[in-house]
């Protein structure tokens, strides 16, 4: 197996592990949505994503905007936006 490929099969292990943890919470909230704000903070998936040297103001959610992506992408999460906060729930299929 590549690099690309070995990077590839991690990130789909990541996206295996969000979706376990949206699929356990999704009782907790009304209709089964889970608040992205919510996943970022309890599986500390901010993170700051440019250079040492460069401006960024605050850590983002850029990974797991990523990964919840592959999970709609392959027809298991969707997405929910109200305002500026988003939600994913599972699909049941």
């Amino acid at each position: 197996m590549d690099r690309k490929q070995r990077i590839h099969e991690l990130l789909s292990k990541m996206s295996d592990e969000v979706f376990e943890y949206i699929k356990e919470k999704e009782a907790s909230y009304k209709d089964g949505w889970v608040p992205s704000a919510y996943i970022k903070e309890v599986l500390e998936l901010n993170f700051v994503c440019v250079p040492k040297n460069n401006k960024q103001y605050g850590e983002k959610g850029w990974l797991l905007a990523i990964l919840a992506r592959i999970l709609e992408d392959n027809g298991r999460i969707e997405h929910h936006k109200i305002g500026n906060r988003a939600f994913f729930r599972s699909i049941n299929t």
